[in-house]
Protein backbone atom coordinates (compact mmCIF):
# COMPACT_ATOMS: atom_id res chain seq x y z
CA UNK A 1 0.00 0.00 0.00
CA UNK A 2 1.52 3.27 -0.97
CA UNK A 3 1.75 5.97 1.82
CA UNK A 4 0.36 9.52 1.48
CA UNK A 5 1.50 12.63 2.82
CA UNK A 6 1.44 13.08 6.44
CA UNK A 7 2.12 9.31 7.14
CA UNK A 8 -1.75 8.63 6.38
CA UNK A 9 -1.98 4.75 5.10
CA UNK A 10 -6.13 5.25 4.22
CA UNK A 11 -8.85 7.73 3.30
CA UNK A 12 -10.09 6.35 7.00
CA UNK A 13 -7.20 7.87 8.50
CA UNK A 14 -7.47 10.71 6.74
CA UNK A 15 -11.21 10.97 7.40
CA UNK A 16 -10.58 10.73 11.68
CA UNK A 17 -8.00 13.47 11.59
CA UNK A 18 -10.15 15.90 9.48
CA UNK A 19 -13.09 15.09 12.11
CA UNK A 20 -10.89 15.51 15.08
CA UNK A 21 -9.79 19.09 13.86
CA UNK A 22 -13.57 20.30 13.09
CA UNK A 23 -15.65 21.85 15.78
CA UNK A 24 -17.90 19.44 17.13
CA UNK A 25 -21.48 21.05 18.05
CA UNK A 26 -23.20 18.72 20.83
CA UNK A 27 -26.77 17.81 19.16
CA UNK A 28 -25.33 16.77 15.67
CA UNK A 29 -24.68 13.66 14.43
CA UNK A 30 -21.23 13.10 13.38
CA UNK A 31 -21.28 13.59 9.68
CA UNK A 32 -19.68 11.42 7.12
CA UNK A 33 -16.90 13.31 4.88
CA UNK A 34 -17.09 12.64 1.15
CA UNK A 35 -14.16 11.43 -0.83
CA UNK A 36 -14.28 14.76 -2.54
CA UNK A 37 -13.64 16.41 0.76
CA UNK A 38 -11.06 14.32 2.39
CA UNK A 39 -9.28 14.61 -1.46
CA UNK A 40 -9.30 18.42 -1.48
CA UNK A 41 -8.41 19.08 2.13
CA UNK A 42 -4.79 17.04 1.37
CA UNK A 43 -4.50 18.71 -2.19
CA UNK A 44 -4.41 21.60 -0.07
CA UNK A 45 -2.37 20.87 2.90
CA UNK A 46 0.04 19.17 0.38
CA UNK A 47 0.07 22.36 -2.15
CA UNK A 48 1.96 24.18 1.84
CA UNK A 49 5.15 22.40 1.72
CA UNK A 50 7.81 22.88 -0.86
CA UNK A 51 10.15 19.80 -1.17
CA UNK A 52 13.13 18.84 -2.82
CA UNK A 53 14.08 15.96 -4.59
CA UNK A 54 17.12 13.94 -4.16
CA UNK A 55 18.90 15.36 -6.47
CA UNK A 56 18.47 19.15 -5.48
CA UNK A 57 19.59 17.99 -2.41
CA UNK A 58 22.89 16.41 -3.20
CA UNK A 59 23.58 19.91 -5.94
CA UNK A 60 22.56 22.55 -2.18
CA UNK A 61 25.41 20.52 -0.87
CA UNK A 62 27.96 19.64 -3.20
CA UNK A 63 27.18 23.14 -4.21
CA UNK A 64 27.37 24.63 -0.60
CA UNK A 65 23.92 26.32 -1.22
CA UNK A 66 22.79 27.28 2.27
CA UNK A 67 18.98 28.93 2.17
CA UNK A 68 17.76 31.24 5.14
CA UNK A 69 14.54 31.09 6.20
CA UNK A 70 13.25 34.65 4.27
CA UNK A 71 14.28 33.01 1.02
CA UNK A 72 13.21 29.62 2.08
CA UNK A 73 10.14 31.74 2.08
CA UNK A 74 10.47 33.39 -1.67
CA UNK A 75 10.90 30.20 -3.28
CA UNK A 76 7.84 29.00 -1.84
CA UNK A 77 5.81 32.34 -2.91
CA UNK A 78 7.83 32.21 -6.50
CA UNK A 79 6.43 28.17 -6.56
CA UNK A 80 2.72 29.49 -5.46
CA UNK A 81 2.62 32.34 -7.98
CA UNK A 82 3.92 29.83 -10.95
CA UNK A 83 1.27 27.63 -10.23
CA UNK A 84 -1.25 30.73 -9.91
CA UNK A 85 -0.14 31.59 -13.94
CA UNK A 86 -0.47 27.23 -14.91
CA UNK A 87 3.35 27.01 -14.86
CA UNK A 88 3.86 23.33 -14.82
CA UNK A 89 8.37 23.27 -14.69
CA UNK A 90 9.42 26.77 -13.36
CA UNK A 91 12.80 28.31 -13.10
CA UNK A 92 12.34 30.61 -9.63
CA UNK A 93 14.86 33.49 -9.09
CA UNK A 94 16.00 34.34 -5.31
CA UNK A 95 18.62 36.57 -4.97
CA UNK A 96 21.59 34.92 -7.23
CA UNK A 97 20.43 31.47 -6.52
CA UNK A 98 18.17 29.35 -9.39
CA UNK A 99 16.08 26.53 -9.11
CA UNK A 100 13.70 24.01 -11.30
CA UNK A 101 10.70 23.79 -9.52
CA UNK A 102 7.83 20.99 -10.59
CA UNK A 103 5.26 22.93 -9.65
CA UNK A 104 2.54 20.45 -10.10
CA UNK A 105 4.27 18.24 -7.45
CA UNK A 106 5.44 21.03 -5.40
CA UNK A 107 8.87 19.92 -5.81
CA UNK A 108 12.32 21.43 -6.50
CA UNK A 109 14.11 19.37 -8.82
CA UNK A 110 17.44 21.00 -8.61
CA UNK A 111 19.60 24.24 -7.69
CA UNK A 112 22.14 26.24 -8.86
CA UNK A 113 24.18 29.31 -6.56
CA UNK A 114 26.49 30.88 -9.43
CA UNK A 115 24.17 31.00 -12.47
CA UNK A 116 26.49 33.07 -14.96
CA UNK A 117 26.86 31.03 -18.32
CA UNK A 118 24.26 28.37 -17.34
CA UNK A 119 21.52 27.45 -19.75
CA UNK A 120 17.63 25.77 -18.62
CA UNK A 121 16.02 23.68 -20.35
CA UNK A 122 12.34 22.23 -20.19
CA UNK A 123 10.80 24.67 -18.02
CA UNK A 124 7.07 26.89 -19.18
CA UNK A 125 7.96 29.73 -16.86
CA UNK A 126 10.54 31.79 -14.95
CA UNK A 127 9.74 33.89 -11.49
CA UNK A 128 12.22 36.60 -10.02
CA UNK A 129 11.09 36.62 -6.46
Amino acid sequence: MQRLQKSYTSLESIRDQLLQNSPKTNNSPQTELSFQDIFQSTKEQAVDSLKFSKHANERLATRNINLSAEQMERLENGTTKAREKGIRESLVMVDDLAFIVNVKNNTVITAVGDATDSIFTNIDGAVIS
